[in-house]
C-alpha cells in the first residue's frame, strides 16, 4: 500500500515522464501481439489435384428385409390379351409364360426384317460371284443404247438450228415491209399536211380527253424502242448465214425473239392510240376519219403476223434447249452404262464388299430387334413362385406397364422408403448396395424390382417403397433386420472429377480457387502456408455427389486447386485478398472445408 502511494505521489510529480513510459510499454505490447499473431494465424490451404475418374451418383434409404418377395409383373408392350395361362394360387418356375399380347404387328416386323435380312445376304452373294454372260450382253446393248441417243439427239440439235435459221428468215421476209407499214402509218402526212399522223390522231381528240397525250408518248417510245432493236437485229442477220456456228445462230434466234416482241409492242400502241381516238370522236359525236380504219385493219394484219413469227420462234428456241439438256442427259447415262459395264467385267470391289456385309449386320440387328419386341408381347414369370393374383383377362386391352399378374416368392428383398425428390431419379432395373446393421462389412448388390406408383402421405410428407431384389442370397440376412440401401441413379466414366469442398458458387456462377504458380505439393494435415492467396477460376460444373463434382470446363487434369482452408488471420484478410472475379476480395475470405 505504501509502493502504491509512492507511485502515485511519483506520477503526479513526472507526468512527462510518466505517459512516454506508457506509451513506451503499450507500443512494445502491440508490435509484440502482430508478430506473434502473423506467425502463429497465417493462412493454411489444403491442396487438390483435378483427376480424371468416373463419377458416381446415387440415392440412399432405409428399410427392412421381407420374408417373401412380391412383384408385379408388368407387360413389356401394349395389346390385347389372346391367351392367359395361369390361375390365382398356381405354382411357376422362371420363364413359365403368363398371358400372351396380340403380337400380330410384331410379328410382320420380324417377317420384314428376315427378308430384308435374306435379300442383303443375296446381294453380297451377287456381288462376289463373276457376272454371267447374259448380264455383260444387257449391260452392253444398254450401252450401246445410250450411245445412240446422244447421237440422236445431236442430230435432232443440229436440225433445230437449222430450223431456226429458217424461221429467222421467214421472220425477215415480213419485217422490212412491217416496219416501213407501221413507220408511215405513225410518221406520214395522211391525216393533215401540216403534221405526223401520230400527232394528229393526239391533237383531234387532245381537248376532250387528254389521256390521248399518253397513248401517243407511248406508241412513240414503243415504236423507237422496236426501230433501234430491229436495225440491229437486221444487220446482224445479214452478216450471218446457216454455216455460222451454233452460238452465233441461237443468239440471233433469240435476238429475233426479242426484236419481235418489241414489234408487237409497238403495233399494240399504235392500236390503242387510234381506237382512243375513233371512240373518243363517236363520244362527242364526231365522225373518226375513215383512214383511221385503215391504219387498224393494217396493225391487225401487223398482230397476226407478229403473233404467228414469236410462237415460230418460242418453239425453236425450246427444241435447242431440248434437244441440248438431251445430250447432256445421253452424257450421264453413258458414263452411267460404262461404269456398271467396267464393274461387271471387274472382281468385286473390297469396299463396296465390305459395305454390304456392313448392311447384313444392320440387317441382323434390326431382325433382333424387332424379335426382341415380339418377345415382349409374352409375359413370362421373371423367377420361380406363386401367384398371388391376376390382373387381366383375355380381350382385354392393355397398355405397356400394366400388372399382368402378381407373383409372390421366398427370395429374400429389401424394402425401403424414399422421398418424392429421390423417388424420382429410381427407375426399375437400377443397380443398387445394401448394408445391414445386424452383420458388419457385409455387402450385396442388387436391382431396383418394383417402385411403388402412389406414395404415402404421412404428416404431411410423401414417401414411397422401392423393392429391391438381392442378387446373391445370405443365409445371414433373416426377414425384419435393418436394411441400408444405395441406389446408383448414373454414373459417368472418364469424366474430370475434383473434391466438391473445392467448388463455391456466387450467384449462378462457379469456381475454383488456384494457385498460379502451384505451390509445392508437399503438406500436411494442417495445410500449406502462402502468402499471395490463391486466385478464384470460373469453372462449368456438371454432376455432382457427396464427394466429388465434374468439372465441364475450366480446368485441365492435374491442375493444383484449393479443397479447404484451415486458419486465416482476420487481420491480414485483407492484405492477403487476391482479386475478385465477381468485384470483392479473393483469397482472404475464410472458407470451411
Amino acid at each position: 500500500m505504501v509502493l502504491f502511494s509512492n507511485s502515485i505521489r511519483f506520477i503526479k510529480k513526472h507526468k512527462i515522464i510518466s505517459a512516454i513510459a506508457v506509451l513506451l510499454i503499450g507500443g512494445g505490447i502491440y508490435f509484440g501481439l502482430q508478430r506473434f499473431g502473423s506467425e502463429t494465424m497465417q493462412a493454411r490451404y489444403v491442396l487438390g489435384t483435378v483427376e480424371r475418374g468416373t463419377l458416381i451418383t446415387s440415392v440412399s434409404g432405409s428399410g427392412q428385409i421381407s420374408a417373401s418377395n412380391q412383384v408385379d409383373v408388368m407387360a413389356k408392350a401394349g395389346g390385347d390379351v389372346v391367351s392367359l395361362a395361369i390361375t390365382q394360387g398356381q405354382a411357376v418356375t422362371a420363364g413359365t409364360v403368363l398371358a400372351r399380347l396380340d403380337a400380330s404387328e410384331a410379328y410382320k416386323a420380324v417377317r420384314d426384317a428376315q427378308v430384308n435380312l435374306e435379300s442383303a445376304q443375296l446381294s453380297l452373294e451377287k456381288l462376289q460371284q463373276p457376272a454371267d454372260e447374259l448380264s455383260v450382253l444387257q449391260a452392253e446393248n444398254a450401252l450401246t443404247q445410250a450411245e445412240q441417243n446422244k447421237a440422236n439427239a445431236q442430230t435432232d440439235l443440229i436440225k433445230a438450228y437449222d430450223d431456226g435459221f429458217s424461221a429467222v428468215a421467214d421472220v425477215f421476209l415480213d419485217l422490212p415491209d412491217m416496219m416501213i407499214g407501221l413507220q408511215d402509218l405513225l410518221f406520214a402526212n395522211t391525216l393533215s399536211f401540216q403534221q405526223y399522223n401520230l400527232d394528229a390522231y393526239t391533237d383531234a381528240v387532245k381537248m376532250y380527253n387528254e389521256k390521248v397525250l399518253q397513248y401517243r408518248d407511248n406508241t412513240n417510245q414503243a415504236y423507237q424502242a422496236a426501230r433501234a432493236a430491229y436495225d440491229q437485229n437486221f444487220a446482224d442477220y445479214k452478216v450471218a448465214s446457216r454455216f455460222s456456228d451454233e452460238q452465233t445462230i441461237e443468239t440471233l434466234i433469240n435476238q429475233t425473239y426479242d426484236t419481235t416482241k418489241l414489234i408487237a409492242e409497238a403495233v399494240k400502241s399504235a392500236v390503242n392510240l387510234i381506237q382512243f381516238y375513233k371512240d373518243t370522236l363517236t363520244e362527242h359525236d364526231f365522225t373518226p376519219n375513215n383512214l383511221a380504219n385503215t391504219h387498224l385493219a393494217s396493225l391487225g394484219g401487223y398482230t397476226g403476223t407478229t403473233n404467228s413469227r414469236i410462237s415460230s420462234l418460242l418453239s425453236i428456241a425450246r427444241t435447242i434447249t431440248s434437244d441440248k439438256e438431251a445430250i447432256i442427259e445421253a452424257d450421264r447415262t453413258i458414263a452411267e452404262k460404262q461404269g456398271s459395264l467396267v464393274e461387271l467385267r471387274a472382281e468385286a470391289d473390297p469396299l463396296d464388299v465390305r459395305s454390304q456385309e456392313l448392311t447384313i449386320q444392320q440387317r441382323k440387328n434390326s431382325l433382333a430387334d424387332a424379335q426382341e419386341q415380339l418377345a415382349n408381347y409374352t409375359a413370362r414369370a421373371p423367377f420361380d413362385g406363386v401367384i398371388a393374383s391376376v390382373g387381366v383377362a383375355v380381350g382385354d386391352s392393355i397398355s405397356a406397364n400394366s400388372t399382368i399378374a402378381t407373383l409372390i416368392t421366398n427370395q429374400r428383398v429389401a424394402e425401403i422408403t424414399l422421398n418424392e425428390v429421390d423417388v424420382a431419379k429410381v427407375a426399375v432395373g437400377q443397380k443398387a448396395t445394401l448394408t445391414f446393421d445386424a452383420v458388419e462389412d457385409l455387402s450385396i448388390s442388387g436391382q431396383v424390382a418394383e417402385i411403388d406408383i402412389i406414395g404415402t402421405v404421412s404428416q404431411g410428407v410423401v414417401s414411397y417403397t422401392v423393392k429391391i431384389l438381392f442378387d446373391t442370397q445370405d443365409e445371414r440376412i433373416k426377414p425384419g433386420m435393418s436394411v441400408s440401401a444405395s441406389i446408383i441413379t448414373e454414373a459417368k466414366p472418364d469424366v474430370l472429377l475434383v473434391p466438391a469442398s473445392a467448388v463455391k458458387t456466387q450467384g449462378q456462377i462457379s469456381y475454383v480457387e488456384v494457385f498460379n504458380p502451384p505451390l509445392a505439393s508437399d503438406q500436411g494435415s494442417s495445410g500449406v502456408v502462402s502468402v499471395t492467396p490463391p486466385t478464384q477460376q470460373v469453372v462449368e460444373v456438371g454432376l455432382s455427389n457427396d464427394t466429388s463434382t465434374e468439372i465441364i470446363s475450366g480446368l485441365i487434369e492435374g491442375d493444383q486447386i484449393v479443397t479447404g482452408t484451415v486458419s486465416q488471420n482476420s487481420s491480414q484478410a485483407t492484405n492477403q485478398s487476391a482479386p475478385s472475379l465477381f468485384g470483392g476480395a479473393g483469397g482472404g475470405v475464410r472458407i470451411q472445408r
